[in-house]
């Protein structure tokens, strides 16, 4: 799958979040993308884990090619039954979610984006079996399915830190949410908004901020 502009507004948003000198967890990683953003701002330790071989094969290209692949685990397996080595201190995932959506041809594509193995219920638990107590995980979501996962999370004991909101121009309403989830409770849940481009066409403000580290012409 190409690098799209919703994954990298999620790598972007938690590279000025996350400690540094945590243990990372990247679900289902594709390319490597979130992990390198990630790895480029943060002193921690990355794991990886991308099932699909050919999908697997690319990341371990671009980490080896990439100044901080010596921080880098890459691990080939399904994050469903895979025995991780420790539990985590962060745990990001930019997970497949149009369940009951038209599918296209490309069974790739189907893998990546419709949630037909790692489902939200899946997802979350795997999160909780594997992150630490005083740990916080990341996800990036379409914005209908945003109420659906808070309560999924919510039953598994996580609670709503942070929500960014994206919005493609000022004319469309949100199509993702990023969601950041700790498992305490005593914080007053902060909410912010990102719109991509102005009405102009060209990228507003709020997220040449965020990009300028990652996009060279921004």
């Amino acid at each position: 799958m190409k690098v799209c502009t919703d994954a990298c507004i999620l790598g972007a948003w938690f590279a000025e979040k996350i400690s540094q000198g945590s243990k990372v967890l990247d679900i289902g990683t594709g390319s490597g993308l979130l992990t390198l953003m990630l790895a480029q701002k943060i002193k921690a330790r990355f794991d990886a884990i991308e099932k699909d071989a050919h999908a697997f094969k690319q990341m371990t290209e671009n980490i080896e090619q990439s100044k901080w692949k010596d921080k880098i685990n890459a691990f080939m397996g399904d994050a469903i039954t895979y025995v991780f080595p420790h539990l985590y201190d962060f745990i990001i995932c930019n997970p497949p979610f149009y369940e009951n959506d038209l599918k296209s041809g490309n069974e790739k594509k189907n893998l990546a984006k419709h949630d037909t193995g790692l489902t939200l219920e899946t997802l979350i638990k795997i999160i909780n079996e594997n992150l630490a107590a005083s740990g916080s995980f990341g996800v990036l979501l379409p914005f209908h399915r945003t109420a659906q996962f808070e309560q999924l999370a919510s039953d598994k004991g996580f609670h709503l830190h942070e929500k960014l909101l994206v919005r493609q121009t000022p004319q469309h309403g949100f199509f993702r949410s990023v969601l950041h989830f700790t498992r305490s409770g005593n914080h007053t849940v902060q909410t912010g908004e990102l719109t991509i481009k102005q009405k102009n066409g060209n990228y507003s403000s709020a997220f040449t901020a965020l990009l300028k580290d990652y996009y060279l012409y921004l």
